[in-house]
């Protein structure tokens, strides 16, 4: 059985390529290159799709605004995975879409290989999955975004400014596996003695205080090859 995509991207090369990759790794993908043409799909509940490809860019609006629409009709039309598709460099742009409710990013140029594999795990995620209630239990880890520090029950984490970003861009969105470069950005910015060691060096002192603090329950789970998340049934 194959998955339907939706890919929104209006660089034909591009859409060929990416279209041609996931084809070949059991997806069939609808492109569409116009914003009004992606919502035309959409609202065709016949033809639903597993996850949406959308590119931020796009000569009759923008991938950011879909995506803003989307999650704003998610009650009624049910939550749509997402994969926004950014150029190099617009951190803005990257940030912006994760805020909008985008579940993973990838920057231009980026690996077909990469992306499939991003796809896969985003489904793992979301398939046949309601939307978890949030807890409110006092084991939540609760985030003082103006005091930038996070507390689980009554005690706060002893964390250093890093660690606390790391935990911070992990919290955002739950399940979304952020890779070491998209880690770097979020939370070194132009730091150039940081590197991917650095991330992994940070995440290690980071997991031996949730431990400490959350008991043995493992919060931040590794996906080999592509990065790091938080696992939100652990939370």
């Amino acid at each position: 059985m194959t998955i339907p995509l939706l890919l929104l991207e209006d660089d034909p090369a591009i859409a060929r390529t990416v279209a041609y990759a996931l084809e070949r790794e059991g997806f069939t993908v609808d492109h569409v290159g116009l914003v009004r043409e992606a919502m035309h799909k959409l609202a065709n509940p016949q033809h639903p799709y597993a996850a949406a490809i959308l590119d931020v860019g796009l000569p009759d609006g923008s991938g950011l605004d879909l995506c803003r629409d989307l999650r704003r009709d998610a009650v009624r039309n049910g939550r749509l995975p997402i994969v926004m598709l950014t150029a190099r460099g617009e951190e803005l742009d990257r940030v912006l879409g994760l805020e909008l409710g985008a579940d993973d990013y990838l920057t231009k140029p980026f690996s077909t290989r990469e992306l499939c594999a991003r796809l896969r795990a985003l489904l793992r995620r979301t398939a046949h999955t309601p939307t978890p209630e949030p807890k409110r239990d006092e084991a939540t880890l609760v985030c003082d975004e103006a005091g930038q520090r996070i507390r689980h029950g009554d005690t706060w984490l002893p964390l250093t400014r890093r660690e606390h970003g790391l935990l911070m861009a992990l919290l955002k969105v739950p399940g979304r596996i952020w890779s070491r470069e998209a880690l770097l950005d979020a939370v070194w910015g132009l730091d150039a003695d940081s590197t991917d060691r650095t991330v992994d060096t940070h995440i290690k002192t980071l997991r031996a205080k949730l431990r400490e603090a959350c008991g043995d329950v493992e919060l931040i789970v590794t996906h080999r090859g592509l990065g790091y998340a938080i696992d939100p049934a652990r939370l």
